[in-house]
């Protein structure tokens, strides 16, 4: 049974503002203790599985990389479809099991709605690593943090996004994002791949 508090991260609007502040004010700590050579152990004793049903370096090497740093422990299957949804195990039973072994299951999948289907089945927390072309979160908070490095604030900037808003998931979290600090948001899509409207309306 996991020692987290079950609190998922589907979209970023699971987020409220203050968690993503907290979130930014977490990360400013860990990087000025890890920059002065201190070892981190906030995540002790805990153990993350990620489960990449799709093709991944970055991300999943970074989730990975962040877990260690954190002092936490990483299982990982290399390649989902040579685990058991080769042989027709559905989501929902993969992190069930997966949560007797983990107490935090970061997700990474294909088909829209997947991560939101894993964090109604997995009894611990599930963080959403991307799903279909809905939303990847934890890019969006990455993006949000660099962002703030670099103009040392988030409200009201001017933001281009530029390029495949249609299916660009981690372009729908950010959108969703600045908004909320009140971004002027410039969309220049490609031909054909404007933002959606069910982005615009939320």
């Amino acid at each position: 049974m996991s020692r987290l508090t079950k609190f998922d991260v589907v979209s970023i609007e699971d987020l409220e503002t203050s968690d993503i502040e907290r979130v930014f004010a977490l990360a400013d700590g860990f990087a000025e203790q890890l920059d002065r050579g201190k070892q981190v152990t906030t995540a002790a004793g805990l153990i993350m599985a990620t489960l990449f049903y799709e093709p991944s370096t970055r991300t999943r090497l970074s989730f990975e990389s962040a877990m260690h740093r954190l002092g936490g422990a990483v299982i990982s299957s290399a390649d989902m479809q040579a685990s058991s949804a080769a042989k027709g195990e559905s989501l929902a039973d993969t992190v069930r099991v997966v949560a007797g072994y983990a107490d935090l299951i970061v997700l990474r999948h294909p088909h829209d709605g997947a991560a939101r289907v894993a964090a109604e089945y997995a009894p611990c927390p599930v963080l959403n690593a991307g799903d279909g072309s809905r939303e990847h979160p934890t890019q969006t908070l990455c993006d949000l943090f660099i962002l703030r490095k670099k103009k040392g604030h988030l409200k009201g900037l001017t933001v281009a996004l530029c390029g495949d808003l249609k299916f660009g998931r981690t372009v729908h979290s950010l959108i969703y994002a600045l908004a909320r600090f009140g971004a002027n948001i410039v969309a220049v899509p490609n031909s054909g791949m404007n933002v959606p409207d069910y982005v615009l309306e939320r």
